[in-house]
């Protein structure tokens, strides 16, 4: 029995500089579906569409034209206020540049979700600690950003990723800029996450052996899905 679509995309067209002579049409009808507990990849060729449609699926856009359901929830239809609660409680970023606040150490980081979501201070730190102890990371909950090198930093990030227990995981280019054993290493830790947790997971990359990792691999050419 096939699991539910948290993931519906139909029609999904994005562009850019609308009514000017310099309008950018970067997707172009797109039509996807992802169902929960999948761990897919995202491919394609530097300006074929990844980010914006990673922008997308991630609420943190919203398309020029087409639906786009998240868990049954018409995206289109919702307020800034409710697409940042989806952000915060079902979605889970992780980004190539981590995007960590450099004043504040790995603990505060991974609390940071929490407190938006309005969880108490113990729980918080409790919560907080135990998912730097999930990614080998509890030994540095002190330490800022600027103390850790590349890989701990991405570790600090899916960390905070997991902060409210999403539902989906967004992940864009997250080994990107580590060596190939820490890619390594935080890949494994994306496996864990789906195998153990059930996690649904959204690889975008340009990288063909890590996608070949995943579930089903998504072609994206030109703004328009090629294979899926």
């Amino acid at each position: 029995m096939k699991k539910e679509v948290v993931i519906k995309m139909r029609g999904i067209s994005k562009n850019f500089y609308i009514g000017t002579p310099n309008e950018l049409h970067i997707l172009k009808g797109i039509d996807l579906d992802i169902r929960k507990g999948e761990f897919v990849s995202i491919v394609g060729q530097s300006g074929s569409g990844k980010s914006t449609l990673m922008n997308l699926l991630g609420a943190l856009d919203r398309p020029t034209d087409g639906s786009y359901q998240l868990a049954g929830q018409e995206i289109g239809e919702l307020s800034d206020n409710q697409l940042s609660d989806i952000r915060n409680q079902k979605i889970g970023f992780v980004f190539q540049t981590f995007n960590l606040i450099p004043r504040s150490s790995a603990l505060r980081n991974v609390e940071l979700p929490m407190l938006y979501g309005g969880i108490g201070a113990e729980k918080r730190n409790r919560h907080a600690l135990q998912l730097l102890e999930m990614v080998g990371m509890s030994d540095r909950a002190s330490h800022r950003p600027s103390e850790l090198s590349g890989g701990q930093k991405q570790r600090v990030a899916i960390a905070r990723a997991m902060a409210n227990d999403p539902d989906i995981l967004l992940a864009d280019e997250p080994t990107g800029a580590l060596d190939s054993a820490t890619g390594r290493l935080v890949m494994d830790i994306f496996h864990r996450l789906h195998k153990e947790q059930g996690k649904t997971i959204v690889l975008i990359t340009h990288n063909k052996e890590l996608a070949g990792e995943t579930q089903r691999t998504i072609t994206l050419h030109d703004g328009e899905i090629k294979d899926w």
